[in-house]
């Protein structure tokens, strides 16, 4: 079974994001794990946008990548500039992927506009997943 950590800063919603659906889509055949550069609870918006599309992440919580260090990852999949440059060097990782995605926390205007971007970027990561998942699992 391969082992993936996904990484961004807050890991409060595209690293949770990319959690959630790296569990869906690829079930049993990978165990996931995210985490991120400075760690804030995961955001209502993320839940949401997720909980719309089939998956509950509601009770996930945010990891430090501290915490996994020692770890030994198949893929580590960094999904914001900030945590490929801020990813520590993880000796027993095989494969870093990066890709990187707005931030959606960054989102202003009404309820439904913020909405809006996190449901594009909750999208995006579907989709680049989906390439990810055909192409090395």
């Amino acid at each position: 079974m391969k082992k993936v950590l996904i990484l961004c800063t807050g890991n409060s919603c595209r690293s949770q994001m990319g959690d959630g659906w790296l569990k869906h889509l690829a079930g049993d055949r990978i165990e996931v794990y995210s985490a991120g550069t400075h760690p804030e609870p995961v955001n209502p918006y993320a839940v949401k946008v997720m909980k719309s599309s089939g998956i509950d992440i509601s009770n996930y919580n945010s990891n430090l990548i501290d915490d996994y260090i020692d770890e030994a990852f198949d893929f580590v999949i960094t999904v914001c500039d900030n945590a490929k440059e801020r990813c520590p060097h993880f000796p027993n990782s095989s494969i870093k992927i990066h890709h990187s995605f707005i931030d959606p926390a960054s989102a202003k205007g009404t309820d439904a506009e913020v909405t809006l971007v996190y449901e594009t970027v909750r999208d995006q990561i579907r989709d680049f997943l989906i390439k990810f998942i055909d192409q090395n699992i």
